[in-house]
């Protein structure tokens, strides 16, 4: 069962990028041109999605994938044209229309399959491979543990996530954007701890059977987030 906290903030996300955010990051995750501070979080998330790519296995075929927090799809396609089947899911209408809009075709036997929802819902079935790329950042350490739990129990083989790593410039930022008017805010940033989120993972028993490997963190002007890789032992 969900936290009261992380249905909140499950709310602000779904409000913020279905609506106030939709044409910006429609625009950020096209070739379009932006301004050099969105070019810093394009470039970033680029690098980020290469790391998370790098992390599983060259020869996706015969392998079930969900992306867990999709937006506009780019993850899901490079992981289908792997041979991937992925299930691709987010809370925004918008943003997973604009996936399937942008949709290429698809070589090498992967599919994709788009859907609006929830992340963590049952009903998606089990997986080989989760990834959830700059999806949790929002979320508090405690619901994002709970989130790596649900997964847990229905994926074989790895969870890739990433969380706003807890540096002093993200602090300065969380902060400042408590200054603006609550309706022009987009949905805070929760930085974590890396330390934090080993020692929740290790105190949870039904994580028992996953262990913490490696984590690469990418820094890229406004643009900071942390992977994380869950095994399982």
């Amino acid at each position: 069962m969900h936290t009261a906290t992380y249905r909140r903030t499950r709310g602000e996300l779904e409000t913020y990028f279905d609506r106030t955010a939709a044409e910006a990051w429609a625009r950020l995750t096209s070739t379009a041109p932006v301004s050099r501070i969105r070019a810093t979080v394009r470039a970033g998330r680029d690098r980020m999605r290469g790391l998370l790519l790098d992390a599983l296995p060259i020869d996706l075929r015969g392998r079930r994938i969900l992306d867990a927090g999709c937006g506009t799809g780019a993850f899901a396609i490079e992981a289908a044209r792997r041979g991937a089947a992925v299930v691709a899911i987010d809370l925004s209408p918008t943003l997973v229309g604009l996936a399937q809009d942008r949709r290429p075709p698809i070589e090498g036997g992967g599919s994709v399959e788009f859907r609006v929802g929830d992340m963590t819902d049952p009903a998606l079935g089990r997986f080989d491979h989760v990834v959830a790329m700059d999806s949790l950042i929002h979320y508090r350490a405690a619901d994002i543990v709970d989130v790596l739990e649900g997964l847990g129990d229905r994926t074989g083989h790895s969870i890739l996530f990433t969380f706003a790593p807890q540096t002093p410039p993200l602090a300065l930022m969380h902060a400042v954007g408590r200054l603006f008017p609550r309706g022009d805010r987009a949905p805070a940033i929760q930085p974590v701890a890396e330390r934090t989120l080993r020692r929740l993972v290790d105190a949870r028993p039904a994580l028992a059977g996953w262990t913490c490997g490696r984590t690469e963190r990418v820094s890229s002007g406004f643009y900071t987030s942390q992977m994380m890789e869950l095994e399982r032992r």
